[in-house]
């Protein structure tokens, strides 16, 4: 294949970053409401990242007001109180209306149960697979192994464009856009949890070097529960499981609800948990089976029955992949805190629906599609309200001066060294799971140090750009959750203290955080959270 070195200038209405199932969304959403869409990912869309490689549940209710009452009652105390049930609500009517969609329009072979099309789930290979027919057909351009490198803003700080890389063809590209939307995923610090390593946090960074900012990243201390021989988290089946200990005794406490503490303490201490799923009956069975084939495809190779036999199991960090927190959105419409910004998905914060607390799929289903719908309309409503003059501003990269893009240090930067000490600092159960502040604080030291080495670096170019700004944005995340989990002296939600072990009613309240060099955090102002009561 010969390969092209011309660099691109596009343009584009709305430019969506991500082609998860937020990004999918959000770029149909925008097509249809008329405008010009161009999808950006860093894989290839409809096969890349954590959907796409399995099943998953959504948090579809029929629109029954018992059943939605449950619905949302039901993590509020997990989450801390901090979710808000208007955002509930809507997130409940939203993801209703697109599964029907889905159904419909799409044709999703949703299973039948009873008579009737099940769609408390799908399975995420043939989920993601229609989208991308999908986006097509609704005359979505796709650029597939091109992740984005920065924002273009114009002179007023407003979002206007993109600059990335194409991998395949070794050269960058640039798009003019009247609006942007970041559906880049969340951060799981390349810890291998399944589909989850093109989840670096990109976009959040590149939302910090528009001026924007977060929320709720001192929930993004998510572990799952793997076979330690396996990438794959699926922790929900874990709840039929018994946990041992190496000599076989039972590991009382242990489990995948409340008792995931236990199981990481016990690794710490002799780096062995074994792990049964002998409560399942014959029916559970069958149905996990058809439910996640690839859960058991390395038990069934290894010669493993995991019914009946024990196998070792670990925590795997999936950070804000299934924790909750992300960039903050100011608006109905998935706005940012910067003009011509939208984020959906696992880039923006989940605190509204979820608050301190989440899990794999469900929530996180129904929020992709709603999120990236309302993130969809509203970019494509900013673009068309700037008119003919959006691809005629002048433009400058929001990162012009961040890792990897900037131009400050002689020396390139070591993406690789920086990884290191992501992995010593925050994949460790006892840095970032069992947060105490004397840990917690060298290990923020130790992150700022890093930064201030990939900030004074001098510009990477192409490949070397891409991992480099990865590097960078895995480090910002780090520091941001680390700022945060300082910040909340109590335990709420998944953001334990082991310093502080109780719940405080005064920090009833979100915590927003933002900077690069010199970070900030402070509560969210009471005008713009609607706490649920």
């Amino acid at each position: 294949m010969s390969i092209d070195p011309t660099p691109l200038d596009l343009t584009a209405d709305v430019v969506v970053a991500g082609g998860g199932p937020a990004g999918a969304w959000a770029a149909l959403t925008a097509a249809r409401a008329g405008a010009d869409v161009l999808l950006l990912d860093k894989g290839y869309c409809g096969t890349s990242g954590p959907t796409a490689s399995g099943g998953t549940g959504v948090w579809y209710v029929q629109p029954d007001p018992d059943q939605r009452e449950q619905a949302m009652a039901s993590r509020e105390a997990l989450g801390g109180h901090l979710a808000d049930r208007r955002w509930a609500a809507r997130v409940l009517d939203q993801t209703y209306e697109n599964m029907n969609r889905l159904g419909t329009e799409a044709r999703y072979p949703f299973p039948v149960v009873g008579g009737e099309p099940h769609k408390r789930g799908v399975q995420g290979p043939e989920y993601m697979r229609r989208m991308r027919s999908w986006i097509r057909r609704a005359g979505v351009r796709i650029l597939d192994h091109s992740p984005v490198l920065e924002l273009l803003t114009d002179a007023s700080g407003t979002v206007a464009g993109v600059r990335g890389h194409r991998r395949q063809h070794d050269t960058e590209y640039r798009v003019r856009a009247g609006a942007v939307v970041l559906a880049t995923g969340g951060c799981a610090f390349l810890s291998g949890a399944l589909g989850c390593d093109v989840d670096t946090g990109d976009g959040a960074l590149y939302a910090a070097e528009a001026g924007a900012e977060l929320s709720g990243m001192e929930f993004s201390n998510a572990y799952g529960i793997a076979p330690a021989f396996s990438s794959v988290t699926k922790t929900a089946y874990y709840n039929f499981a018994t946990f041992f200990r190496a000599d076989g005794t039972r590991l009382e406490g242990a489990g995948s609800q409340g008792g995931r503490t236990v199981i990481a303490r016990e690794l710490l201490r002799a780096g062995t948990v074994l792990c049964s799923i002998d409560q399942a009956d014959p029916e559970q069975q069958a149905q996990m089976r058809l439910g996640q084939p690839n859960f058991f495809l390395p038990f069934d190779r290894l010669g493993i029955d995991p019914f009946t036999e024990k196998f070792p199991v670990t925590l795997l960090l999936e950070g804000t992949v299934r924790g909750t927190g992300g960039i903050r959105i100011a608006g109905d419409d998935c706005a940012t805190t910067v003009p011509g910004l939208y984020a959906a998905g696992d880039a923006a914060t989940r605190e509204l629906i979820c608050g301190g607390f989440t899990g794999g799929g469900s929530h996180n289903s129904a929020w992709a599609m709603s999120s990236g719908t309302w993130a969809g309309r509203g970019a494509a409503r900013f673009a068309a309200s700037l008119g003919a003059t959006r691809h005629r501003r002048r433009l400058v990269g929001a990162g012009a001066d961040g890792p990897g893009a900037g131009v400050d240090g002689p020396d390139a930067a070591d993406p690789a060294a920086a990884v290191e000490v992501i992995r010593a600092q925050v994949h460790p159960y006892d840095r970032n799971y069992l947060r105490h502040g004397d840990r917690l604080r060298p290990a923020l030291a130790e992150l700022d140090r890093v930064w201030a080495t990939l900030r004074g670096s001098a510009a990477a170019r192409g490949a070397e750009a891409v991992r480099t700004r990865q590097a960078a944005a895995m480090v910002a995340h780090a520091r941001w959750m680390y700022t945060s989990a300082l910040a909340r002296t109590e335990s709420r939600g998944m953001a334990r203290r082991e310093d502080f072990p109780a719940l405080d009613p005064a920090q009833r309240r979100r915590l927003t955080v933002g900077g690069l060099d010199e970070l900030w955090t402070r509560p969210e102002a009471a005008d713009r959270q609607a706490v649920a009561s």
